[in-house]
């Protein structure tokens, strides 16, 4: 039996003065996933107007828990600096991944009073304590 090594993980970067384009190319692992890391790091710091980070992900193949915890991570270190994080061009297989894990909504999930979102300002506020639903069942229950 033969087993393929992973893939490296290129990166190719193209940067303007609001917005940085990272087109990821190979494995999101946990031998990888850190150089990601790093490049959306110093991109932000090198970038203090930057309003948008696309990571275009059309070349992902392999994610594992770790590329999913530096998406998570990425994803908090753009919302601090109130930098829209943007996953396009994303691959049924990479949708299913962070569908299954429940992640998918919170990695594309605009920032929040972002006026510039689909969502902007007409989003819901969130439900006071005093309008919280029950999530108890409402009638009687049985067991057979």
């Amino acid at each position: 039996m033969t087993t393929t090594p992973p893939a490296p993980l290129r990166l190719t970067t193209v940067d303007t003065e609001d917005t940085v384009r990272i087109e990821l190319h190979g494995d999101l692992d946990y031998d990888n996933a850190d150089h990601l890391l790093h490049a959306v790091t110093d991109k932000l710091a090198e970038h203090p107007r930057l309003d948008d980070l696309h990571l275009h992900c059309s070349g992902l193949d392999v994610v594992d828990s770790m590329g999913l915890s530096i998406l998570l991570m990425i994803r908090r270190r753009t919302g601090a600096a109130g930098v829209r994080l943007h996953l396009d061009d994303r691959t049924a297989k990479l949708d299913r991944l962070l569908t299954l894990t429940g992640i998918l909504d919170h990695l594309t999930a605009p920032l929040a009073g972002d006026v510039n979102s689909p969502l902007g300002s007409t989003a819901e506020p969130p439900m006071t304590s005093g309008e919280a639903t029950s999530a108890r069942p409402t009638g009687p229950h049985r067991t057979t």
